[in-house]
């Protein structure tokens, strides 16, 4: 007879019944049945070893996985997820590996299947991909090349105060030189902070920011005392274009994992919510591994500057073939004897003018082309866009 596929169990049963009447031997109910000896005989084993149970289909997957990752093993990769509830397989796997070294610890994939059969995986929410804007990152080929400043936004702790952090980071590297809660986006109270972190550090080539407050104002030039301060250094401030926060965007990544790990929820008091960042900063750089830099972490990569921060912030320097103007308290020049205004955020401090055409001449500070003082009218011209340049 063919075989019944409706019941499988009832057909199995029925062979057994049969056999067991001992009116039936084995090879006329193989052809009975349609199936092979080798079956039979394990229908009749099963069924004698466990009863009817013993008939119902069981699975095929082996019994022993020689691959299977020991629970040893597991218990560890659950550990160290605890112990950082927001990094990923590859994360666990490379600091497994560091502090343990000489255990053979499983594939990244491996990790995360532990993970999810644990509840422990969050899905990553995958954005479309723009191409790469690269201008910004051109320059950034080494430690103090570029750094990136920032101000996080500010959120409220759990006693209703006011914090918002001051993010300090070295672009080729990554490694967070600050993070440091300040009372008010003010110069006087980013300056210090600035400050410590160029002495205990260095100082960089350029500090690359946005457009707000304390890095840039509206004046000619965008410059800000925070600015000013930077180029009498010999530190290049270098502004994203408005909206484009991609153009800072390792800066930008690092703040939303800032976020998420500190401030997620926020803490009790501001002095928690700072030990909080100071947790995160240095296992941020010292235990964390970042893939752009092959899984090292970024104090294996960062050095600090061979360029030390000055006893005495020199005044800024011209050269000999251009006029030299001291920006009065009011923030005007004077020329031809009289007072023309350029911006009362430079007051203090020494431009320089160069003759481009006849009683035409380019405003510098320093480095910087600020704007044109036209010399028949007595009237300070601001830059077209197109025209603002960086060069002497």
């Amino acid at each position: 007879m063919p075989w019944k596929e409706i019941c499988p169990m009832d057909e199995k049963m029925e062979f057994v019944g049969m056999y067991l009447s001992h009116e039936w031997s084995v090879a006329a109910l193989c052809r009975h049945f349609e199936v092979s000896r080798k079956t039979a005989y394990k229908w009749i084993s099963r069924y004698i070893e466990s009863g009817p149970v013993g008939l119902l289909d069981q699975s095929r997957a082996p019994r022993h996985h020689p691959q299977a990752v020991p629970l040893l093993t597991e218990q560890m990769v659950l550990d160290m997820r605890q112990a950082h509830p927001t990094w990923g397989p590859r994360k666990l796997r490379t600091l497994l590996e560091r502090r343990y070294q000489g255990k053979r610890w499983p594939a990244s994939s491996t990790i995360g299947d532990i993970l999810r059969r644990h509840g422990l995986a969050v899905p990553r929410r995958r954005s479309r991909k723009s191409p790469p804007y690269t201008q910004p990152f051109l320059h950034c080929d080494g430690p103090n090349r570029v750094w990136s400043a920032d101000l996080k936004g500010w959120f409220m702790t759990g006693d209703g105060q006011r914090c918002e952090p001051l993010t300090i980071s070295d672009n080729y590297s990554r490694y967070l030189l600050r993070c440091q809660r300040v009372k008010a986006l003010t110069y006087e109270t980013v300056q210090p902070v600035f400050e410590t972190a160029f002495r205990e550090y260095g100082l960089p080539e350029a500090i690359r920011t946005d457009n707000g407050a304390p890095f840039a104002t509206t004046t000619v030039g965008g410059l800000s005392l925070l600015s000013i301060w930077w180029l009498k250094l010999g530190i290049r401030p270098e502004r994203i274009k408005p909206g484009r926060p991609a153009q800072n965007g390792r800066h930008e990544r690092m703040h939303r994992t800032l976020k998420r790990e500190t401030a997620n929820p926020p803490k009790s008091t501001l002095k928690q919510q700072q030990l909080a960042f100071n947790r995160f900063r240095h296992e941020y750089n010292y235990d964390r591994p970042h893939e752009s830099l092959q899984q090292q972490t970024p104090a294996s990569v960062y050095e600090t500057s061979p360029r030390t921060y000055p006893l005495v912030v020199p005044e800024m320097s011209y050269p000999d073939d251009m006029e030299r103007r001291w920006v009065k308290a009011q923030g005007d020049i004077s020329w031809s004897n009289r007072h023309v205004y350029l911006s009362s955020t430079l007051a203090g401090e020494l431009v320089g003018l160069k003759e481009v055409d006849n009683g035409l001449w380019d405003i510098y500070f320093g480095p910087i082309r600020l704007a044109q003082l036209d010399s028949r009218n007595k009237r300070v011209m601001h830059l077209p866009k197109t025209e603002r340049n960086h060069d002497h």
